[in-house]
């Protein structure tokens, strides 16, 4: 599928180009939606307005639109990766603004991704939920 078809989430790029680049040889996709199975399980372990669970690729795209409606990023760095039997867990940071209020957004993660036929089938995920908060609540 063409880059193109995912220009709407071009806020999101460097995330998506940093999981792209960890996953390397282990994926088969140009584009992070791509590289996630139809039925893939993307599992958050925090509360600040993001589902806990999205079932699907469709819905994660939905669940993604609203993220770059309200966050653009600047860059993702400082990628650690280490491997799995079944995946890939990676540690990584992300920079961008709060579009709404042009506060800073710099937050680290941590993401547990499990691959079947070289696609993602479930992604875990934890994050600094204070970094979120104080970005979002206008807090510099």
């Amino acid at each position: 599928m063409s880059k193109s078809k995912y220009a709407v989430y071009g806020a999101a790029a460097p995330y998506f180009n940093l999981v792209r680049g960890a996953l390397d040889n282990l994926v088969d996709g140009e584009h992070f939606f791509d590289i996630v199975a139809d039925d893939v399980i993307y599992e958050v372990l925090y509360e600040l307005g993001w589902p806990r669970i999205i079932k699907g690729r469709t819905d994660l795209m939905a669940a993604f639109r609203g993220y770059v409606d309200n966050i653009a990023l600047q860059s993702a760095d400082k990628l650690i990766s280490h491997k799995t039997d079944d995946g890939l867990v990676i540690e990584y940071e992300i920079h961008g603004t709060i579009l709404a209020t042009g506060v800073k957004y710099d937050n680290r993660f941590c993401s547990i991704i499990k691959i079947k036929n070289r696609k993602i089938t479930h992604w875990r995920d934890y994050m600094d939920s204070h970094a979120a908060w104080n970005a979002m609540s206008g807090k510099k």
